[in-house]
């Protein structure tokens, strides 16, 4: 039995983990940690569809000292910064890391600091880390002690793009288009998640400059060892709870090879024949609804003949795939057990 401690669990990214956890058969939460306002309340208090569930009293970082000793994992569900402070003293107390956040996801200071401002203060845990994208990286992540669980648009623009990138089909300029529910958001309010701000609208936002497009970029990069890849990403933030959808356009770089939509299915077959998380979808398009409350993937790809385009969709639930469920997936894959063990889910549908 894996015990586990997570902080950052009054966010939607650290509960949607504790809810995966309390089904998982070889795990057992021991503590959770939140804010300093949150401190001494009983999680059903934060989420009250957890009554009746396991209902642990909420500590604060301030206690971790005291309480790493009692884990062999912990989860860190925090805003970028904060988890760079915790990790290396976690890591020398023989604790394994999955971190949710910003922190380790990419793998040089001078990147981190281009995309987030700011100084890496753990440059040693830095280097260690696994981006925790198990349909590429594995074989990493089975001997890793500090995972960077990517971000959900990462998630979504990577797994739809990456075929197509390692077969070195499509010219190195890619455009991202991203639709996102307001959960990415996190819990706390602001003005554009504000109901009557956001219901009956959508929203294009951080058009030239968002963060995720640097970790999208990177991926692009490695995956395709071609340095010279760049990619555009525009989110969009739409009136929905949950989901993320992505529409990803990239030129043949062989007009005249007359490549078809067949083929490149078989090709995104083939890439995902053995990932049990990936769907390649032929005879409907990707929606959010078909992932909803699950770990999948779901991937469509067709080209336009006449413009030799190529067109990728793919859709997840961004605080499962995207967040929580994957970081449980990689939690499986370093412990040796079942990939999909406590992730079995079957979407939340109509």
């Amino acid at each position: 039995m894996i015990k586990i401690g997570i902080v950052g669990a009054g966010g939607y990214a650290g509960v949607t983990l504790y809810q995966i956890l309390l089904r998982h058969p070889e795990a057992k939460v021991i503590w959770l940690m939140s804010e300093e306002a949150h401190k001494g309340k009983k999680i059903s208090e934060l989420y009250p569809h957890l009554a009746g569930e396991q209902d642990p009293i909420i500590g604060t970082l301030a206690d971790i000292d005291n309480q790493m000793g009692k884990v062999d994992l912990v989860f860190l569900a925090l805003p970028h910064g904060i988890a760079m402070d915790y990790a290396p003293k976690l890591l020398a107390a023989g604790k394994k890391v999955i971190d949710l956040g910003a922190d380790f996801r990419f793998n040089h200071p001078d990147t981190f600091k281009y995309w987030y401002q700011m100084e890496h203060k753990a440059k040693g845990a830095l280097q260690e880390a696994v981006f925790g994208l198990p349909e590429y990286y594995r074989e990493k992540i089975k001997k890793a002690r500090l995972i960077g669980n990517p971000g959900c648009y990462p998630t979504a623009s990577t797994l739809g793009a990456a075929p197509l990138l390692k077969a070195g089909l499509i010219e190195p300029e890619i455009i991202v288009d991203a639709k996102s529910g307001v959960s990415g958001a996190g819990r706390a309010g602001s003005l554009k998640t504000h109901y009557c701000e956001r219901n009956e609208g959508i929203e294009a936002y951080a058009v030239t400059n968002h963060r995720h497009m640097g970790e999208i970029e990177d991926q692009a990069i490695r995956i395709s060892g071609d340095q010279g890849i760049r990619v555009t990403f525009v989110p969009h933030l739409t009136p929905m709870t949950r989901g993320i959808l992505t529409t990803i356009y990239g030129k043949l770089k062989d007009q005249s090879s007359k490549i078809k939509t067949k083929e490149l299915i078989d090709l995104y077959k083939e890439t995902y024949k053995n990932e049990p998380f990936v769907r390649i979808r032929e005879n409907v398009l990707p929606n959010t609804k078909f992932v909803a409350g699950t770990n999948y993937c779901d991937i469509g790809v067709q080209v336009n003949e006449r413009t030799g385009q190529v067109i990728v969709l793919s859709a997840i639930d961004n605080l499962i795939k995207g967040a929580a469920g994957q970081a449980v997936q990689n939690m499986n894959i370093m412990y040796d057990l079942e990939e999909t063990m406590g992730l079995k889910h079957i979407a939340l549908y109509p």
